[in-house]
């Protein structure tokens, strides 16, 4: 042992992780040895049992440690966690796990909170800023009594002054007991509004105006010799005034003297700064208007009115919806008989006074006539229609809630113009630059303004900001070593992708300087455009070198060609899987026969095909597209082919597609209220009769969804059970086979199979229905079987099986088989959607959009459709995607994979950097074409892909 490398040996005494007789999910009984302080690739075909060895047995079974090392009562709130199916796990470290999962959809979590560049940058401004005026924009002054008195007498030497103490400032009261209270003090002069009043008995104001006040505290001439005088004077209009006081002149002029942060011209003050006065998520620093969010909600005109050509017979007032016996439309036809108008009248063409007092209301009576009562009237005021849905917004009904939603439209925050702080706060500078400044600029702009800020700082500045920059650099530094230069620390965390988020995390755990710890990672190359994939490798290195085990699920080759060691589960998924088939360096695994090595290796690859599609000849143009950091962007889309666009990560990718031409298709398609970003015009339209986005958000968010009521195949197999004879018998309906109808339900579980058990500060929990055993149905049901097979027999069925099951039923056979072509053989029917990764979602979504009939004229947009496949399934997915191109419709994919890019008809890079330096088309053509291009990143790795000597 002593002859071995410190280094390659744990605490623990083990120079390997060793798990034997590894059992959970899919996994046969399996013994492995990881190497520790290595970077290790765990690989294989998408379901061959990868997740189950990483996070399902080692991940678990170090959570499962670590919450044993709790006390007995803090166990008693958590529950114990069960041992994975796993015999005995040696040399395990403490486990990190950094998955794909977002890590927040709280709107108040953004990158700066989340990597603590932004608590730095609070603490930074708190001690160090200069405040100035947000009025006058002069800077604050906060001077000693010995200060303002030596000002006093350098500026009213022998000038006959008063010296004020405020006590009230912009409030409306009448005062009468604060003036008894400043004459029992013994002053018998106040200024009011600026004009000095003597105090009297019973003295009161206008309870309803604005008041100034402030006790004339003493009349002077400030001379040298008479000092002692001066600074009693000063003591006690500071001490009325809480650390404040105003100077009037002879010539009636004001000036402000404070101990606290004052402006001298116009006298308002700021209290002293804290960290918390930079929070937008406190009530100390965030803009009262907004609460911090930088956006509001407001109910506007043109939610309400989408279409000023109609009557509001018509539904021209969308809340009101068209034309009905109400009492409402009863009201609207009396406003509008004033006006000489009704409503049968285009709503463009109703005088504007009208149409103001339908949307706001009117406290003038409105004399309706009564239906009840015959020529009698009912005098009653109208609330209007916007103030009605504004009432609503506070109503205990959330279906009332959800239905004044869609009449909400978010918009930036007038106060603080969407930098989430109160305005006090935003007039805190270092550098010319406040807090939200530094906030919107992009880590490599952010990287830039801290190179040599000492020299813009004063001496005292650079003394407090010393260890503050020395952190700052650090956490900027790693995020600029993983490719996410592009982002701002205000981007909100929901906003990002699965693998930015992941990247972000691990940023900030590179930060923490851990060592000894095994870090567990869910392919973090997703979403990465290869130039990036080099730093996120060397950020890998990085957090190895510390003195850690790098774990990582992945199908990348960049990444398995420079790990220290890769395993391949496999040889397929599911049942089929499970097995260890490959493991040793990347120069031993090449050698190996497995389906990894063979396409790491070049002995199979993904073939570029021999002619590009010409397309229908027909083109959709999106033109002046100006959204986020798109600069002038216009995009020609060859409709009847597939069509890649690439870019490296943050080059306005999403902005064009998701943000831009997706909402102008969808609401031209089907009416959406989702608005684009900013564009001029689109051209094309004609050419295309729907649009389908198959993205990687959830398929359910609960136990209840899966694959099988997704794909509408469940209700096939519904109908199915109850027309066997033995259901017939029983008089089972389709509703008997269903887990969310009572009646052939477990009601234990309500059908959901699982029991959710709710952990007080812990996330919610799932366990399996003791009653049902998780199979969701009673009894009853379960005894009417098809092929032997139950109701639950049929949910536990795999994709692959259920192919073979169904042959001879088409409906449900056709469905099962695309599930089966886009690569989810493994999967079951019943699989809840909770524990879907998003690229099986997206294929579930897939498969659905396939099962139905397509005409030739739909465009499909898919974002990054080969996250968490391997080759093999890239390959498949590839297939059936070519299968709809061939039909003659659009499919538009946003890729990295360069073996999508490769078998493309049209590329379209977008760059050439992230964040401000990208938003422009870098080049467009075949592959061919644009691996040609000089500047394009893609074309530079497209090349060697090609094998073309460019």
């Amino acid at each position: 042992m002593s002859n071995k490398k410190l280094n390659d040996i744990d605490l623990t005494g083990y120079e390997q992780i060793e798990v034997l007789g590894a059992r959970e999910h899919n996994l046969k009984n399996i013994d492995v040895s990881i190497p520790r302080n290595k970077l290790v690739v765990i690989t294989g075909i998408s379901g061959s049992g990868k997740s189950s060895l990483a996070f399902d047995t080692i991940y678990a079974e170090g959570q499962r440690r670590y919450m044993e090392s709790f006390s007995a009562y803090a166990r008693s709130f958590i529950g114990n966690m069960e041992r994975p199916d796993v015999d005995k796990i040696n040399g395990l470290s403490p486990v990190i796990s950094i998955e794909q999962k977002t890590t927040s959809k709280n709107p108040r979590s953004t990158v700066g909170t989340t990597t603590e560049i932004y608590d730095f940058l609070r603490l930074f401004f708190a001690r160090a800023g200069e405040a100035f005026s947000y009025i006058t924009g002069n800077r604050m002054v906060k001077q000693t009594q010995d200060q303002i008195i030596d000002q006093i007498l350098q500026q009213f030497e022998n000038q006959k002054v008063t010296l004020l103490a405020p006590i009230v400032k912009g409030r409306k009261g009448h005062y009468r007991e604060l003036f008894v209270q400043i004459a029992k003090l013994g002053y018998n002069k106040v200024r009011v509004d600026g004009e000095v009043l003597d105090i009297n008995p019973k003295m009161q104001l206008d309870r309803y105006k604005i008041h100034d006040i402030e006790i004339v505290v003493d009349r002077v001439i400030p001379k040298t010799e008479d000092r002692y005088r001066l600074s009693q004077s000063v003591g006690t209009a500071l001490k009325q005034g809480k650390g404040s006081m105003m100077l009037l002149d002879s010539k009636n002029q004001t000036q402000y003297f404070s101990q606290n942060l004052t402006d001298p011209e116009s006298g308002i003050s700021y209290e002293d700064p804290s960290p918390n006065s930079f929070s937008f998520n406190s009530p100390y620093g965030a803009c009262p208007t907004c609460n911090g969010l930088g956006t509001i909600e407001e109910i506007t005109e043109e939610s309400i009115i989408p279409d000023r050509s109609l009557s509001i017979t018509r539904g021209g007032i969308a809340p009101l919806g068209e034309y009905r016996d109400l009492w409402i439309f009863k009201q609207i036809e009396v406003i509008l008989k004033a006006y000489k108008s009704n409503i049968s009248t285009p709503i463009e063409k109703i005088p504007e006074d009208a149409l103001k007092t339908i949307l706001y209301g009117s406290e003038t009576p409105l004399p309706v006539p009564s239906k009840k009562y015959p020529g009698t009237e009912w005098n009653t005021t109208f609330e209007g229609v916007i103030t009605f849905l504004k009432r609503q917004q506070d109503s205990d009904n959330d279906k009332i809630q959800d239905w004044v939603r869609d009449f909400l439209v978010i918009k930036t925050c007038p106060d603080c113009e969407g930098q989430r702080l109160k305005k006090e706060s935003l007039n805190f500078k270092i550098a010319q630059k406040n807090i939200a400044d530094l906030a919107e600029m992009d880590i490599r702009e952010l990287e830039e303004w801290f190179t040599d800020l000492e020299a813009r700082l004063s001496d005292r500045q650079n003394i407090i900001a010393k260890e503050i920059l020395k952190e700052i650099r650090k956490r900027i530094g790693f995020l600029m070593g993983i490719g996410l230069d592009y982002l701002t620390l205000n981007r909100p965390l929901r906003t990002l992708s699965g693998g930015e988020s992941q990247r972000i995390r691990l940023a900030t755990q590179i930060g923490t300087q851990l060592v000894g710890v095994l870090y567990i990672m869910d392919e973090p190359s997703i979403g990465l455009h290869q130039r990036d994939n080099v730093k996120l490798i060397q950020a890998l290195k990085d957090l190895r070198d510390l003195g850690n085990t790098v774990l990582v699920v992945e199908h990348d080759k960049d990444m398995m060609l420079e790990s220290d060691y890769i395993l391949d589960i496999g040889p397929g998924a599911g049942r089929h899987g499970g097995n260890i088939v490959g493991r040793g360096t990347p120069q031993e695994f090449i050698k190996n026969r497995s389906t990894t090595s063979d396409y790491l290796s070049g002995r199979i690859s993904i073939e570029v095909p021999q002619e590009r599609r010409k397309g229908n000849g027909k083109f959709l143009t999106i033109k002046g597209a100006t959204g986020h950091n798109l600069k002038n962007v216009t995009l020609k889309l060859p409709l009847g082919k597939m069509i890649c666009i690439t870019g490296v990560s943050g080059s306005g990718k999403s902005s064009l597609i998701h943000e831009t031409l997706f909402p102008v298709l969808n609401k031209h398609f089907y009416n959406s209220k989702r608005e684009p970003l900013a564009h001029k015009s689109i051209e094309g339209l004609e050419h295309l009769d729907k649009v389908i986005e198959v993205d990687q958000s959830p398929i359910g968010r609960t136990p209840r969804s899966n694959p099988a009521t997704y794909t509408g195949m469940f209700s096939e197999i519904r109908t199915l059970f109850a027309e066997l004879p033995e259901a017939k018998i029983r008089g089972y309906k389709p509703g008997r086979f269903s887990f969310n109808v009572k009646g052939g339900r477990c009601e234990d579980c309500e059908g959901a199979g699982m029991k959710k058990i709710e952990m007080e500060f812990l996330p919610d929990v799932h366990v399996a229905c003791e009653t049902c055993k998780g199979k969701r149905f009673n009894r009853e049901t379960l005894e009417v079987r098809y092929k032997g097979k139950s109701i639950a027999d049929v949910l536990d069925m795999t994709v692959e099986q259920a192919v073979e099951f169904f042959e001879n039923i088409p409906k449900i056979n056709r469905k099962v088989q695309i599930l089966n072509e886009v690569g989810l053989g493994y999967i079951t029917l019943g699989q809840h959607a909770t524990t879907l990764s998003g690229g099986e979602a997206q294929r579930v979504k897939l498969s659905e959009e396939l099962s139905k009939k397509d005409t030739g004229k739909t465009i499909y947009i898919l974002d990054e459709p080969t996250t968490g496949l391997h080759f093999k399934d890239i390959q498949k997915l590839l297939e059936v995607l070519q299968k709809l191109a061939d039909k003659g419709n659009t499919v538009l994919i946003i890729e990295h994979n360069l073996d999508v890019i490769k078998v493309a008809d049209h590329v379209i890079d977008i760059g050439p950097e992230g964040g401000s330096k990208g938003g422009t088309i870098v080049g467009e053509g075949t592959p061919e074409q644009v691996a040609k291009v000089k500047g394009s990143y893609t074309g530079f790795f497209l090349k060697d892909e090609l094998k073309t000597i460019v």
